[in-house]
């Protein structure tokens, strides 16, 4: 891993990318399963599924989908499959035929210098690969081996087709872009132009850019419903501040993303107490189309409870020097605690309103005092 040999340091995590030592640094409570990973993937096992024909229905995504090695397996078997399947009945053409037996020279075989059927099997490997060494070839004498022969080459081009797309695709796909894609190992909540909020920190180890890119978050929590309805994943989007103003982000630096905590937002009762004891995750959504290849990527990663510091603010990671801008990403994921009310946006926004109350009133009886002042001294 990169983050072993020193090249990238540990305060942040790669996404779609497991790095095991750090993994115990994020158990979560006893009982309590992610929704999604800190490397991004989804914790989610789908069991029970009784079509399981509709995987067939589309091979070509299902073979993309495929670990590697069984794609390699299942490609190797097809060659294979094919080989030994035409070899034989090259085989049987020339049993048929009598090219086996021992003829004088006038004798014309379908296919020249088969004598067994590993001369058969090697005369289905150069059909189909289109190898030709020249010591054994096709005549005219039986039609049933041109029909086999046209039959073999569509086969074999079918298979190479399938086989050289499905490789294109496994390497043409953007979720190795996604590993250079950072987040912040922790979130944060403090106080922000005098409003209570949730940020993250991501960034973009690679100079090539992500275009139009677009950062999404959601709370899953266990909720229960008016009617009683158990929700155990109930989904709630969570309304993004992007810093540039803008739906897309310019992820040319370092960013912090914001969240503000207000009325809408599903932390809005949430205090520094309840962090503690409440079975929250916040699931963060980075997507982006590559600047390369134009194809979409996503990466992803989440925060428990555990992961979410209350009163605490990251640290500046970019310095002018030498009339560019460095970023320092040894101190990515670099937090300083702050003075941080403990309670919930809620309770703030209610003793902010007393207090502002409480102002307006004492300059209401402060502009009346001041009247009643001046009436007193114009009737004297």
């Amino acid at each position: 891993m990169l983050s072993r040999k020193g090249l990238i340091p540990e305060d942040y995590l790669l996404t779609r990318l497991a790095e095991d030592v750090l993994q115990p640094k994020f158990k979560t409570k006893a009982g309590k399963a992610r929704f999604v990973s800190k490397n991004g993937t989804c914790n989610v096992a789908h069991t029970n599924i009784r079509e399981q024909g509709r995987f067939l229905q589309d091979v070509f995504t299902t073979l993309v989908d495929l670990k590697w090695l069984h794609t390699l397996i299942i490609f190797t078997m097809s060659f294979l499959c094919s080989w030994l399947l035409f070899g034989m009945i090259w085989w049987l053409i020339a049993f048929a035929h009598g090219d086996l037996d021992q003829r004088g020279d006038d004798f014309v075989p379908c296919v020249t210098d088969i004598h067994s059927f590993s001369s058969a099997f090697l005369f289905s490997i150069e059909v189909q690969v289109t190898i030709g060494f020249g010591g054994r070839m096709i005549t005219e004498e039986c039609f049933s081996a041109i029909i086999v022969l046209i039959v073999q080459n569509i086969v074999g081009l079918v298979i190479n087709a399938i086989m050289l797309g499905c490789i294109f695709m496994k390497t043409a796909q953007a979720n190795r872009r996604a590993e250079t894609l950072i987040f912040s190992k922790h979130a944060v909540i403090s106080v922000r132009n005098n409003k209570l909020c949730f940020m993250i920190r991501i960034g973009d180890l690679r100079k090539s850019m992500i275009i139009s890119a677009t950062v999404r978050m959601q709370v899953v929590k266990r909720t229960t419903t008016e009617e009683g309805e158990l929700v155990p994943l109930d989904q709630i989007d969570i309304h993004m501040d992007n810093p540039v103003g803008t739906n897309g982000v310019f992820l040319v630096s370092p960013l912090i993303i914001c969240h503000v905590i207000d009325k809408n937002s599903p932390l809005y009762e949430l205090s520094a107490v309840d962090l503690l004891h409440d079975d929250i995750e916040v699931i963060v959504v980075l997507e982006g189309v590559v600047e390369t290849t134009g194809i979409t990527t996503q990466a992803r990663t989440s925060y428990v409870a555990e992961e979410i510091l209350w009163g605490q603010r990251f640290v500046p990671t970019v310095s002018e020097e030498d009339g560019m801008y460095a970023v320092d990403y040894s101190k990515f994921g670099n937090t300083v605690k702050v003075p941080t009310p403990s309670c919930s946006a809620k309770t703030l926004d209610s003793r902010v309103k007393l207090f502002e109350g409480a102002t307006s009133r004492a300059s209401v009886r402060k502009r009346s005092g001041s009247a009643a002042a001046r009436k007193s001294k114009m009737e004297s």
